[in-house]
């Protein structure tokens, strides 16, 4: 069996549940050594257990977590090559309907998080590229929101906007300095997750429904069709991508 990410090691953010969970495990089954990341970090646990590898408590949102995390894994792993920014919030509401605290809270854990990261990853991720010889790769969850924007979603469509364009500058800044390393965006639509129930609560059968008439392709999509784009900007294969979307919609965009 094909193991691409054999030596690799990944750190995956929000990775207790949803996309995040989907993510860690296939990289984990493509070989790499994965830290699953969370908030919440019983529900990390869970998931790194079944796929055999490392939890660590993250709250993407803070500087010092950033510094702790990167700290854990130079100590306990001594290299990084993958980061995987996940961690997301999504909390709707116009324009008028949405309060600062609010819309610094989404700005913060979806976008600040991303800079953070990267900030905090990137010398690691350096020094075990020059190390190793093995592709460095930073991939950033943003959304088909970035380009699609709705009235209900102003925080959230604003701060994923940001966070594909903070991954085209990182791509280039990664690019320039020559250590190949590797900066791309995921840009999904909706997807059958957890994070569907705070978009619109009720009954998660007919909010998917819903969703899905929106959606040329007839349905949501699976977390492991997201983790499968996730493994392929992981692997060498995706060495001469950078600073590129990859559109995840089911046509969605396309109309």
């Amino acid at each position: 069996m094909s193991r691409p990410l054999e030596g690799r090691v990944a750190l995956v953010t929000g990775a207790g549940s949803g996309i995040g969970a989907a993510i860690g495990a296939r990289l984990a089954a493509d070989g790499a050594r994965v830290v699953f990341s969370d908030i919440d970090l019983g529900r990390a646990q869970d998931h790194a257990e079944q796929n055999g590898g490392a939890a660590l408590a993250l709250d993407v949102a803070t500087e010092t977590g950033w510094g702790d995390a990167i700290a854990a894994i130079r100590r306990d792993f001594g290299a990084l090559h993958i980061l995987f920014n996940n961690a997301g919030i999504c909390e709707p509401a116009t324009i008028t309907q949405s309060d600062f605290a609010a819309w610094k809270r989404t700005h913060s854990v979806n976008l600040d998080s991303v800079f953070l990261g990267c900030r905090a990853a990137l010398p690691l991720i350096n020094e075990s590229v020059a190390r190793t010889g093995l592709g460095g790769r930073i991939v950033n969850i943003a959304s088909i929101s970035a380009v699609v924007a709705a009235a209900n979603f102003a925080a959230y469509n604003s701060s994923k906007a940001a966070v594909r364009h903070l991954t085209k500058s990182i791509a280039l800044h990664c690019a320039r300095e020559g250590h190949g390393v590797t900066c791309n965006a995921i840009l999904p639509t909706f997807v059958d997750t957890p994070l569907l129930d705070q978009l619109r609560p009720g009954d998660h059968a007919e909010t998917t429904a819903k969703l899905a008439k929106q959606i040329p392709l007839g349905r949501v999509a699976r977390p492991e069709e997201i983790a499968a784009a996730a493994a392929y900007l992981c692997s060498d294969a995706a060495g001469f991508m950078t600073g590129a979307d990859l559109v995840l919609d089911g046509g969605l965009s396309a109309q």
